[in-house]
């Protein structure tokens, strides 16, 4: 995961985590307080992060975790019509599995990517012992955001036409209407 997801750390041993059965999932409930809304908020480029909260599950999965997350977020942003900042509610659930550095089920660096839009994501591999619950939501909120974000009432105005300046337009202006030319 790149530094942006790690803005919001909520970190879990992989060990721990591991342990845990689908019919028995490690649990938690995360709400970010105002320091780490402004910090997620600055690495996301928005004007302010008005609430953010997740919940999460988690259970083993070969040697790594399945990771089921639902969150919620409250995003202002900037309307690129009006330029007058506005709030959104943004919610989004995410199912991600992530395994250990050298695991089996680790995707191959080397192998030829194919791509299947039916298949799933295969899974994270985790740089050390812990993971970073926090930085899954992140991720996943950093994909919900409206690059171009749009106040609902904002109406483009285009500007009006630029008036003609030069000397031959000064001297058009001059010329009485029912001169011939």
């Amino acid at each position: 995961m790149s530094d942006v997801v790690s803005v919001w750390p909520r970190t879990a041993p992989l060990a721990d985590l591991v342990r845990a059965r689908p019919d028995n999932p490690y649990r938690r409930r995360f709400i970010a307080d105002d320091a780490a809304r402004a910090a997620v908020a600055k690495a996301l480029g928005l004007v302010a992060l008005e609430r953010l909260e997740a919940d999460m599950s988690v259970h083993g999965w070969f040697d790594g975790v399945a990771i089921d997350g639902r969150w919620r977020a409250r995003v202002v942003q900037i309307c690129g019509v009006s330029l007058e900042p506005f709030a959104t509610d943004l919610e989004g659930e995410f199912t991600v599995r992530a395994v250990p550095s050298g695991s089996p089920h680790a995707p191959d660096p080397d192998a030829e990517i194919v791509i299947d839009l039916e298949a799933d994501d295969p899974p994270d591999v985790l740089d050390g012992e812990f993971v970073d619950l926090g930085g899954y939501v992140v991720e996943h909120l950093a994909l919900e955001i409206d690059p171009f974000p749009r106040k609902p009432d904002a109406v483009f105005v285009p500007p009006e036409a630029p008036v003609e300046r030069s000397p031959f337009a000064v001297l058009r202006s001059l010329k009485p209407n029912d001169a011939p030319e």
